[in-house]
């Protein structure tokens, strides 16, 4: 599969010894992002997988802040494989499992998620800044996974820019679509009805859209029951 998704460690920034990798927006989102969870997530137990956790930094405060949630971080490049590992370490939280090597642009994800070795009482899925910058089989498979492994009521919380009706909620977002697509043709800012229509596809629904800082929002999906 081509590479895709824009790859930290390669922008200059320091790189620790350990192999810890760090991302500017995490500082920037990460309260408001944990907020959101928390909401949803805080009187919870079982399984999160963070689908393309980039450094690791996430998925750290996550655990940190929800100990009931057992959190699976993944990743498909290997040197955020990397990042995450050292930072898992350096945590030592005992609800943070390896990470995975998930292939989004794959509905079945990896084989760990059907073969009895991943999670195995899965309750969320969360994403964050990832289907922009991927081609939109990234969504269609990110969707397809969470519909075939989230059960009834589990939640997809999907954070980032979105338009909405088509249009953008912010000219910042406009022009970071326009550079995102000059980059690579098959990347850009999703429509919100466009990810709902997907979503559909895959026994998912729409149920809540979180406004964030920086005109980002988080959408948050939830699995329907089997009819």
């Amino acid at each position: 599969m081509a590479d895709y998704v824009v790859e930290f460690g390669k922008d200059g920034r320091r790189v620790e010894p350990d192999g810890r990798l760090d991302a500017p927006a995490f500082h920037r989102n990460h309260q408001a992002i944990r907020a959101v969870l928390l909401r949803f997530l805080a009187d919870k137990s079982g399984d999160v997988v963070e689908a393309g956790s980039g450094t690791g930094q996430h998925v750290v405060d996550f655990a940190r802040q929800m100990p009931g949630m057992t959190w699976w971080p993944s990743d498909y490049n290997e040197q955020h494989l990397k990042s995450i590992a050292a930072w898992r370490a350096y945590a030592e939280l005992p609800n943070i499992r390896p990470p995975l090597r998930i292939d989004l642009s794959d509905p079945a994800w990896c084989p760990e998620m059907h073969d009895g070795s991943g999670p195995k009482n899965l309750e969320a899925v969360f994403c964050a800044n990832v289907i922009h910058i991927a081609p939109w089989r990234v969504a269609q498979g990110l969707f397809a996974g969470a519909g075939r492994y989230l059960p009834a009521d589990g939640r997809l919380f999907l954070y980032g820019p979105f338009k909405r009706d088509g249009k953008h909620t912010a000219i910042s977002n406009a022009v970071f679509d326009t550079s995102l697509r000059e980059g690579n043709p098959e990347w850009g800012v999703r429509d919100v009805e466009a990810l709902e229509k997907l979503a559909a596809g895959a026994g998912l629904a729409l149920v809540e859209i979180a406004e964030m800082p920086a005109n980002n929002l988080i959408l948050v999906f939830e699995r329907k029951p089997a009819d």
